[in-house]
């Protein structure tokens, strides 16, 4: 069997066999700066062993992971800081409301209420047919308002007057709710718009930053199983060797 051709590494200056390792400049280019960093002396097409090659595979994967770890404090400071200015919170639209509102506002609010109830309907209604009957049928011999019930007009007249500016009292709050809802409605959706834009921007980052990341180690991983197997393959080889001389040297002395 032909002897294995040598080739001294330029990191430990032992010498090695051609498939034990690799020519530098076929590296990639960041191992290769790495490796030159920590020896700058190194030349051009210098070889370096699997075995020295794993030490700076291995720093290169914690580079790779430091450079992910940044990445990911950086956005997780950005979101931060975004968040952090948004100081709007949801209000209770109906309790700042109720906190301002004066004796005539609530008057009003009670008077529509009432006013545009079954009750109210059902108790008028009681209300003109007793006063109708007693000035028609006289059941006491007393008549204060006489058919065509001109005092009845008045009343409803007084009473539709002063019952229509406060139903629009009480619309006019009911207004001022709906206006401060929606702007409130508008700010919580505008805050939620910027969170979904924020979890956008770091689902993007997963997927794009990580994935590399995650498939620049799992080449590294790669690129270190394929020497292992080819140092094993080597040291199989070499064993093969080994046997045959020993095998050889046997049969000599059984020869002999």
């Amino acid at each position: 069997m032909s002897q294995k051709q040598l080739i001294q590494d330029s990191i430990d200056h032992h010498d090695y066999p051609i498939e034990e390792g690799v020519i530098i400049d076929s590296l990639d280019i960041r191992l290769q700066e790495i490796i030159k960093k920590k020896h700058p002396d190194i030349a051009s097409g210098a070889f370096i062993s699997y075995k020295n090659l794993t030490y700076y595979r291995l720093l290169f994967l914690e580079e790779i992971i430091d450079k992910a770890n940044r990445k990911n404090d950086y956005v997780r400071e950005a979101v931060y800081d975004t968040t952090k200015h948004q100081g709007y919170t949801a209000l209770d639209v109906q309790d700042q409301l109720d906190r301002k509102i004066t004796f005539g506002q609530k008057i009003a609010d009670d008077v529509a209420r009432f006013g545009g109830s079954w009750t109210f309907i059902i108790t008028f209604i009681c209300f003109m047919g007793v006063w109708m009957a007693l000035n028609v049928l006289k059941p006491f011999g007393i008549v204060f308002d006489k058919y065509p019930f001109i005092l009845l007009n008045l009343a409803l007249s007084t009473l539709a007057a002063l019952q229509a500016p406060l139903i629009m009292m009480s619309q006019n709050r009911a207004s001022d709710y709906d206006r401060l809802q929606a702007k409130n409605d508008y700010n919580v959706n505008k805050v939620s718009e910027e969170g979904i834009r924020l979890l956008h921007t770091k689902l993007d980052h997963l997927v794009q930053q990580d994935q590399s990341d995650l498939l620049e180690i799992q080449k590294l991983q790669t690129e270190m199983l394929a020497s292992l197997t080819k140092q094993l393959v080597s040291m199989q080889e070499e064993q093969v060797r080994l046997v045959g001389q020993i095998e050889k040297m046997r049969r000599s002395e059984e020869n002999v």
